[in-house]
């Protein structure tokens, strides 16, 4: 299955936001902040990459099923879709 701005939607949004927050924290270790504030911002970043993931999956799994219900062959099988969930996990 291609991946589009369109399928990604919410998912890109949020990719984009935690390239902002992982840009901050390499500065924040380079100008030598507090250890305590770079590991939050980090712990952010990483939610953020991870519940982005989590969309694209969701996202993934209603593209195939509208495919499904239109009569056409899904992209991927639910046990791709799967193995790609439990990746994240």
């Amino acid at each position: 299955m291609r991946m589009t701005e369109a399928l990604a939607g919410d998912a890109l949004v949020r990719l984009k936001r935690a390239q902002g927050q992982l840009a901050a924290v390499v500065a924040m270790i380079e100008e030598g902040d507090d250890c305590q504030k770079v590991l939050t911002q980090l712990a952010a970043a990483s939610k953020a990459i991870d519940r982005a993931g989590f969309k694209l999956i969701a996202s993934g799994l209603r593209h195939c099923n509208a495919a499904r219900e239109r009569g056409e062959e899904s992209p991927m099988t639910e046990e791709e879709f799967e193995k790609l969930f439990l990746a994240l996990a």
